[in-house]
């Protein structure tokens, strides 16, 4: 097939043009190498594969309207992986028009290129930050996700949204995808382990919140990879038995579906910061601190969807991708 992938550079997207390519598609891939975190490591994610013969690079924003049709018009993707995004719960408090213009004006160009352009099928990164201020656990596609806890959250939750909207009015198949706290090697410098492997090697203190009480739902790449590639061969289906006196928000009578994508075993961080200790050899200075705004307690995954549908759900251990990550950043860092 031929895949149209933004966010190319990123880290999820990186991972997943090398598998597209891998098994034969031809992909263009879409960044806008932005300094939200060093740029230095999209670099060097892109250089992996910038010179294969069937990936083509393109450095634009999602923000830029003709440049976005121009794509679509030259290059007719089949199908479409949206990965590109302004990420962060935390920055999104700081500048949250940074997202708005990405998430929710970027995510636009891209669904009227696909409906311009005939893609078959739209997959696009959603979050589990949408579950915001749910407490049941595990957190099911067929909950409602009204109450988000900050913009980044809300932008996802709008993609959705604008997504359905598109599958309804156009029959443009759409697949939205909650990430649960992805983690790896190659992973953004602005996330948890990244920095927790930095300041313990400097022998600084880490900056722990929520007292390390979280739990989160930590999913290694290459799951998550394996699920978006199963989902993008198999466009959205409608659900005949869709009904509007009891909506079901996980499907619809569109061609519209979303589903979670995450590790179904929740780890406290505590036994997170464990494990990063065990795979550096070396212990951790922690400083304790109180929830952030923004932040929620505790992400649990309910990916019996993804099971049921695609006989697929996410099985790599903690300890073995934090150990695949210290390992990559040792020799990537040389340290």
């Amino acid at each position: 097939m031929k895949v149209l992938v933004t966010g190319s550079a990123g880290f999820i997207g990186s991972t997943l043009v090398l598998r597209l390519l891998a098994r034969g598609d031809t992909v263009i891939g879409i960044d806008n190498h932005n300094d939200y975190y060093d740029p230095a490591i999209k670099e060097a994610r892109l250089a992996r594969f910038a010179e294969h013969p069937d990936y083509t690079h393109i450095r634009i924003d999602l923000a830029d309207k003709q440049g976005i049709e121009n794509v679509f018009k030259s290059h007719r993707p089949e199908r479409v992986v949206n990965l590109a995004a302004q990420a962060g719960v935390r920055y999104s408090i700081e500048n949250p028009l940074a997202y708005i213009y990405s998430n929710i004006v970027g995510f636009a160009h891209i669904l009227e290129g696909c409906r311009h352009y005939g893609v078959e099928h739209l997959v696009y990164a959603s979050s589990s930050s949408v579950y915001g201020a749910n407490t049941t656990l595990p957190f099911s596609v067929h909950h409602n996700v009204d109450h988000p806890l900050s913009l980044y959250a809300a932008s996802k939750k709008s993609n959705e949204l604008m997504a359905h909207t598109y599958s309804q009015l156009y029959s443009l198949p759409t697949t939205g995808l909650r990430f649960f706290t992805v983690y790896g090697p190659w992973g953004r410098p602005d996330m948890a382990l990244f920095k927790f492997t930095k300041a313990i090697l400097a022998d600084e203190p880490i900056q722990v919140f929520n007292y390390g009480k979280h739990r989160r739902d930590f999913t290694y790449v290459d799951d998550i990879v394996e699920g978006v590639i199963r989902v993008l061969d198999r466009p959205a289906p409608v659900n005949p038995d869709w009904n509007g006196d009891q909506p079901d928000p996980g499907t619809s009578k569109a061609p519209w579906r979303v589903y979670n994508i995450g590790n179904n075993s929740p780890v406290e961080l505590l036994d997170y910061i464990a494990a990063i200790e065990k795979a550096l050899g070396k212990k951790a200075q922690m400083e304790l601190l109180p929830l952030q705004a923004g932040d929620v307690p505790d992400t649990y995954a309910d990916v019996s969807d993804l099971v049921q549908q695609f006989d697929y759900k996410p099985s790599t251990p903690v300890e073995k991708g934090i150990a695949n990550f210290v390992a990559w950043y040792r020799d990537y860092f040389k340290v």
